[in-house]
């Protein structure tokens, strides 16, 4: 009895597999498997707090300090720690500057890299 509806079952998939990609081609799921099989994209991750600490070093530790305390070599820009804005102020502040305090870096870094730099900056509590 077992037996017969294993043997049942196998002839089903076929079927269903049709069916579910036939709704699935109706989505966009599917293709015909002439093309090959479909690539899986690369997971999106968030930003990148290790990223941003490096962006960080670079591009900001000369006024702000390697420790974001403001103790940079130019000795002008302010501490970091425990910054109480919001994150699209910070994006913002690092996207546009402040104007004759602090340069604008969207020429420099890109949105991700803005978001790295946010996510790093939030880390130094």
């Amino acid at each position: 009895m077992a037996m017969n509806a294993s043997i049942q079952s196998r002839r089903l998939l076929p079927a269903v597999l049709a069916a579910a990609c036939s709704v699935g081609a109706a989505f966009g799921l599917c293709r015909m498997a002439a093309t090959g099989p479909v690539p899986i994209p690369e997971p999106q991750t968030g930003p990148s707090a290790e990223h941003g600490r490096r962006l960080f070093v670079q591009s900001c530790a000369h006024c702000h300090g390697d420790d974001a305390r403001g103790s940079g070599e130019d000795g002008d820009g302010p501490d970091l720690f425990g910054l109480r804005i919001g994150n699209a102020r910070i994006a913002a502040v690092i996207s546009t500057g402040i104007p004759e305090e602090m340069p604008s870096f969207a020429k420099k870094h890109g949105a991700a890299d803005v978001a790295d730099l946010t996510a790093y900056l939030r880390t130094i509590r």
